[in-house]
């Protein structure tokens, strides 16, 4: 197993992690629990107790029942080496995480030293499932399909317009600039700036004026809903009217928190929402009942541990090599409708489409 630092296992110990000690078989649910990026913590953690609650209630899996322990990463890698190996030394059957990519891979470096099964709902990066690692799979999409998606609607709303591409430097947001980037290169257009940004700043002015001097017409960031509400917001004080395109990570109802009313008309990609699948119905009915809507990745954490309870049931087992072989050869009912995953682990159905921000909330294009 890989050697925490005293640091690093004093920090564990401190609390990253919590949950209870009455169950048989343990999973995790590695994400950022705290920190800038806490909502989609949340999201998950809300989808991984429901999901358990649901299984645990139908008698649980294989005869036993499930526990779920609760990792805090922030989004940080180092602090995601940390989450991994403390699950290793849990033993747990299975980790559903992380949310960001820049968790995610460090991360299944240590899940696939220990053997342990990884699903990840959110972590878009392609190198996740591209290192052909086994036991990572995902039920989300990835950035070299959003990235066409969001390439296809610049070329189809934008073409011989000025476009601004920014990115955060982080394995998603980097990696999802420079494949919408790609996208645009590919078929004839070019954008007019391609800048990195630094995540957690308050006043982004000086970049404002700087696209507003280069008569910017979109601004498409790769990167989370803090920095994309904070530009939206102060290009509109600047009298900038450039709308704001983003990815999934502005899939929270944080981004207008922090836009205000600067960000209507915001347009972002984001896989087909589950909320609207008959068959996650009753889930999202449950959610309401208790004053949450389940948006984001809420739905996509609880189909990660229904796959997982699935595979383990098909398995008859909750060893990694039954499971996976499980998970590459089945068909899985869930709130996301039917997954089922390629030979990478990558699931064979994305859907990405296009959103618009309006009135504080989201839905698809028409």
């Amino acid at each position: 197993m890989r050697k925490l630092t005293i640091g690093l296992a004093a920090l564990a110990t401190a609390g990253l992690f919590a949950g209870s000690a009455s169950a048989d078989v343990k999973i995790a649910l590695n994400g950022p629990i705290t920190g800038q990026l806490a909502s989609f913590g949340e999201q998950m953690k809300r989808g991984a107790e429901m999901a358990v609650a649901d299984i645990n209630a139908k008698g649980g899996v294989n005869g036993q029942k499930i526990q779920l322990i609760i990792g805090d990463d922030q989004c940080d890698p180092k602090q995601a080496v940390a989450v991994a190996n403390r699950a290793a030394q849990e033993k747990v059957a299975v980790v559903i995480g992380h949310f960001c990519s820049g968790s995610s891979i460090p991360a299944s470096d240590v899940y696939k030293e220990e053997n342990i099964l990884q699903i990840t709902p959110a972590s878009t990066n392609p190198k996740y499932t591209d290192r052909g690692y086994k036991n990572t799979f995902r039920v989300c999409g990835r950035d070299d399909q959003q990235g066409i998606v969001a390439g296809d609607y610049i070329l189809a709303h934008y073409k011989g317009k000025k476009v601004a591409i920014l990115h955060d430097k982080t394995a998603y947001g980097q990696g999802l600039a420079e494949e919408t980037r790609k996208r645009l290169n590919a078929k004839g257009m070019k954008e007019t700036m391609f800048e990195g940004i630094t995540p957690g700043e308050k006043d982004y002015s000086a970049l404002v004026s700087k696209m507003k001097a280069a008569g910017i017409d979109l601004i498409y960031l790769g990167g989370y809903h803090p920095e994309g509400g904070l530009i939206v917001r102060q290009a509109k004080e600047q009298g900038m009217n450039a709308p704001l395109m983003g990815g999934d990570a502005l899939v929270d109802k944080q981004f207008w928190a922090i836009s205000g009313p600067a960000g209507e008309g915001t347009l972002m990609t984001f896989d087909a929402d589950p909320r609207k699948n008959a068959v996650a119905k009753p889930i999202v009915d449950k959610f309401k009942a208790q004053g949450y809507d389940p948006e984001g990745y809420t739905l996509y954490t609880y189909a990660a541990v229904q796959v997982w309870a699935e595979a383990a049931t098909a398995a008859k087992s909750f060893k990694t090599a039954a499971v996976e072989k499980a998970m590459h050869a089945g068909k899985f009912k869930t709130v996301l409708n039917e997954i089922s995953f390629d030979a990478k682990g990558d699931t064979t159905t994305p859907a990405y489409k296009v959103y618009v921000w309006k009135n504080g909330s989201y839905d698809y294009v028409n």
